[in-house]
């Protein structure tokens, strides 16, 4: 059987894992500049902007093409 994640770069890594390492190297206030979303920019937490992220499949893409380009 083909394994259909071997080009994946994100498989195996969390959507959790991903916004922790963006926001432990740069912080909430370089998220929310770079992504316009509002969880980024008012009060801003990891479980409020998870719950955003896996509803708004946009947002996510974007989360996950930075996380990219900055850690891969």
């Amino acid at each position: 059987m083909e394994n259909k994640q071997a080009n994946n770069p994100l498989h195996g890594v969390s959507l959790k894992k991903i916004l922790e390492d963006l926001v432990n190297k740069y912080g909430w206030e370089y998220l929310a500049d770079r992504i316009k979303i509002k969880c980024f920019l008012l009060n801003p937490s990891i479980n409020s902007s998870l719950k955003f992220l896996r509803k708004t499949p946009w947002a996510r893409e974007k989360v996950e093409r930075m996380w990219k380009n900055k850690f891969m």
